[in-house]
């Protein structure tokens, strides 16, 4: 049969600890003293009040005391060890200062019981020893698993809290200037000033490279990102930086497909932003990974988005009679008329970038004047085709 973890404190032992409990005040000021003189610069309990930290340390002296008398020999899951933890934890004392305390302590504790030894041998010594420091050692765990979990708490809590901060903001509430004012103290962001809002969506992966955050922090651009279920927010704060700057930063950071919003005012105008970066980002094509576009570059393809009935019907009336055509045909056609506009109407321009003669592409345009029965040149013909080339293009390459 295995021997227990922690063994029962012998009887030397236990007569040594209840030598030493009516002792305990006594302990606790060396204890005290003695966490401000032992390297004194490793100490960080400015946010404990001196009465607070003199219970803990006088709780902590007499539980050990108590354990070496015999009682609840396991101390890994010693209560008050756990208690002092959390408490600590949430005082924002670092934990490196606790187990030098502990440390400290069971020093202390071990002096004590060296004075009460008298002429004990030194066996039975080592075996008290070896019991008190079992006793600390399984404290110190106690208190590093409790204080890890409350940090660990801690920090879910930060995060739901700054969820439920940033949904608040894209939901419109920081129309509120109260809440926008707490909301800015809170994530680090100014109130007032210009953003953008950035939408990105990684079909195979995430759709930032990691440390996004910290990596624009290190260029003084101060952002927050945000997960939702089909995508990624950030606010980002441009802070009389102009846009174009920005976005050169934002850039390499994409690795999915990314829409941003045009400038806004303050964080009240996220909830207005968002909408816009969503439906720049509705623009992308599905199959371009590390693009991120401005709505302020893709006006034309946000408006035929906005209106699906009217761009449908753009589109039948424009170049129905081309989209009827076999898909090598009107694939040639399309591709044709969308190079011959690119290139301010040149024809000659746009021979080369097709591979073919200038003569070529003129036939091709006589053949898409025919189908259509009407002409290309044209304000309104330029502005209409021009239209319904880009709703093609939103609606991808296959159109069978």
């Amino acid at each position: 049969m295995a021997a227990p973890r922690h063994p029962a404190p012998t009887p030397v032992t236990q007569q040594l600890a209840a030598a030493c409990q009516p002792e305990v005040n006594a302990l606790t000021k060396r204890l005290i003293a003695a966490i401000f003189t032992d390297n004194p610069e490793w100490t960080d309990y400015t946010a404990v009040p001196r009465a607070d930290l003199r219970d803990g340390c006088r709780r902590y002296l007499t539980r050990i005391l108590y354990r070496l008398g015999g009682q609840q020999p396991d101390p890994e899951g010693d209560d008050v060890a756990a208690a002092i933890g959390r408490h600590r934890a949430e005082q924002g004392v670092p934990l490196e200062a606790m187990l030098r305390t502990f440390r400290l302590g069971g020093q202390i504790v071990w002096e004590a019981l060296l004075d009460k030894a008298g002429d004990i041998g030194a066996g039975e010594i080592r075996m008290v020893g070896s019991a008190m420091w079992a006793v600390v050692d399984g404290m110190s765990s106690a208190l590093v698993t409790s204080y890890r979990n409350t940090e660990l708490d801690r920090v879910r809590s930060d995060e739901r809290r700054r969820h439920s901060l940033i949904e608040d903001l894209l939901a419109g509430r920081a129309h509120d200037a109260t809440f926008a004012a707490r909301a800015g103290r809170e994530l680090n962001l100014p109130a007032q000033g210009a953003y953008l809002v950035v939408v990105a969506h990684g079909s195979d992966g995430p759709p930032l490279h990691v440390g996004a955050e910290a990596t624009l922090a290190a260029t003084g651009i101060r952002s927050v990102w945000h997960d939702r279920v089909d995508s990624t927010v950030g606010l980002v704060s441009m802070e009389q930086r102009g846009s174009s700057a920005v976005l050169q930063q934002l850039r390499p950071l994409i690795r999915g497909r990314a829409g941003v919003s045009p400038a806004v005012s303050g964080l009240a105008g996220i909830d207005t932003a968002h909408g816009l970066a969503a439906l720049a980002l509705e623009t992308v094509p599905g199959a371009d990974a590390g693009l991120l576009v401005s709505l302020d570059a893709r006006y034309p393809e946000a408006l035929l988005l906005r209106s699906p009935d009217l761009t449908e019907l753009l589109v039948s009336r424009t170049l129905g009679p081309v989209l009827e055509l076999p898909a090598k045909e009107r694939d040639i056609l399309l591709r044709t008329l969308s190079v011959w506009l690119a290139e301010n109407c040149s024809a000659a321009n746009a021979a080369p970038l097709l591979h073919c003669h200038r003569n070529t592409i003129i036939n091709r345009l006589q053949r898409i004047t025919l189908l259509l029965g009407r002409p290309l040149e044209g304000q309104r013909s330029y502005l209409e085709i021009s239209l319904a080339l880009a709703a093609l293009e939103l609606d991808g390459p296959d159109r069978d």
